[in-house]
């Protein structure tokens, strides 16, 4: 289940390296295509054409640079 509220809110610098320590769900400034993986997952997805100002109620732990052209990406977490 996604976070469904939040108390604390990071930017993301896609990395194909970096993981969350928390979980977190997305939130996209700027609209594209976004790769994350998903708590527990050992693989990832890519939503495409993801729209400007969407939040994804999902759960998450990494967001890869390989893939992802939205930008303007932040994180909010518990």
């Amino acid at each position: 289940m996604a976070v469904t509220s939040a108390n604390n809110h990071a930017d993301v610098t896609a990395s194909d390296i970096t993981v969350f320590n928390e979980e977190s769900s997305i939130y996209v400034g700027v609209g594209g295509d976004i790769a994350l993986r998903l708590i527990g997952s050992s693989t990832t997805a890519t939503y495409k054409n993801v729209p400007n100002g969407t939040f994804l109620p999902v759960n998450v732990d990494q967001v890869l640079l390989t893939g992802t052209t939205a930008t303007n990406i932040i994180r909010v977490f518990n």
